[in-house]
């Protein structure tokens, strides 16, 4: 993987991670540097399943894997919120 491909991937890992977040209701406590990581996370794996189900690469815009990812980051922004809310109370 080249360097553009790095810094692609970071920047799209970030616009997943705050889609993730926006799609989320109600006020997160979390910090954005966490949501970015989440999104990042989110859209390697998510890449990797839309791979597996053979949807990564259409003509166009990948609507699939896009929703794949902001789902993932969902969850990943649930769970964060749940475990740092959790962490701050002790």
């Amino acid at each position: 993987m080249e360097v553009t491909g790095i810094i692609s991937a970071l920047i799209v890992g970030i616009v997943i991670g705050v889609l993730g977040r926006l799609v989320v209701p109600g006020r997160q406590s979390i910090p954005i540097w966490l949501t970015i990581v989440i999104g990042i996370i989110a859209a390697f794996v998510g890449t990797a399943i839309a791979a597996v189900l053979g949807v990564a690469d259409t003509g166009g815009i990948d609507w699939i894997e896009l929703a794949i990812q902001v789902a993932l980051a969902a969850g990943g922004v649930v769970a964060a919120v749940k475990v740092y809310d959790r962490r701050q109370i002790r």
